[in-house]
């Protein structure tokens, strides 16, 4: 019998499991889920200094639309969808300050999980920093992929593209992050 195997996944932060019932106000709903919206943010930026602005602007946004939410157990996915817009749109500001020389260079030491073997942490390391080098629709697809584990279906849902389009991305940030980690 054939065993369906996850894609490969790079070890960076751990991730809290939910409790039910799902929250029924803002407030709820931020302490349920503020540490999964970090976690994603953190894999996606990959900088710890950006993650709090991040779950701060993706709550904001929640307080505008939770109650447009037709059902309560679609807020975790509705929340992830929208930290990863958040993140993308940080990642573009970001891409364009380093471009004017405005972003001092990252740092990406404490990016990998505790008890990640050194070169675990080197790899984690050199491979966000290769990710500073691509569009941040490609680095998106390619981290929700290959570090969050998700599917092709859900990575194109959580980018807002087709399947086609999620499938280039990830390939297109494959194809650079392969050379630029083979080459190190």
């Amino acid at each position: 019998m054939a065993v369906a195997q996850r894609p490969n996944r790079l070890r960076i932060v751990g991730e809290p499991a939910p409790a039910s019932p799902e929250p029924r106000t803002l407030d709820e709903a931020f302490r349920r889920y503020s540490a999964y919206v970090a976690s994603i943010a953190y894999r996606l930026l990959g900088r710890d200094e950006d993650v709090d602005d991040a779950v701060q602007e993706v709550f904001l946004i929640a307080s505008r639309g939770i109650g447009a939410l037709r059902e309560p157990g679609a807020l975790r996915g509705w929340l992830a969808t929208v930290t990863v817009r958040v993140s993308m749109k940080k990642l573009r500001v970001r891409r364009l300050r380093t471009f004017l020389h405005l972003d001092d260079p990252a740092s990406y030491v404490e990016i990998a999980a505790e008890g990640a073997t050194p070169e675990e942490r080197a790899l984690a390391s050199r491979l966000y920093a290769a990710m500073d080098t691509i569009p941040a629709a490609e680095r998106v697809a390619w981290t929700l992929r290959h570090v969050e584990g998700e599917k092709l279906e859900d990575v194109a849902r959580l980018c807002g593209c087709s399947l086609a389009t999620a499938k280039r991305r990830i390939a297109a940030a494959h194809a650079v992050l392969h050379a630029e980690v083979d080459d190190g």
